[in-house]
């Protein structure tokens, strides 16, 4: 399965997602997506947000930063254990996020 992530340059999150892949090895298609949330579709199309990193594999989306890292770990660390147990908060969205006023400023997670 590939793995996609969608990111902007400059998030402290996207690159320790960036960093973790690079350290496991791992080949990934790099999706950068715009500084601005609102311009974001590609990123709500794929996880019903704006926030990054966002992280697909196969079917599965992970938009917080611990679960992509905790996921990474999991599926192609070291133990490369292959049981990823219980849901993600990720997983635990129940409706779109809607941009707000705040929105049209460059902005990752942290902001």
């Amino acid at each position: 399965m590939a793995l996609t992530l969608y990111h902007v340059e400059w998030c402290p999150d996207c690159h320790v997602v960036r960093r973790k892949l690079a350290d496991l090895g791992l080949d990934y298609e790099d999706i950068i997506v715009p500084d601005s949330r609102s311009m974001r579709k590609q990123v709500y199309d794929v996880s019903g947000q704006y926030y990054v990193p966002v992280l697909k594999d196969g079917d599965l989306i992970l938009t917080e930063t611990a679960d992509i890292l905790a996921y990474l770990d999991d599926q192609h660390g070291q133990g490369m254990a292959k049981h990823t147990t219980g849901k993600f908060l990720s997983q635990t969205r129940t409706s779109p996020d809607q941009p707000g006023e705040d929105d049209d400023h460059p902005s990752c997670r942290i902001n």
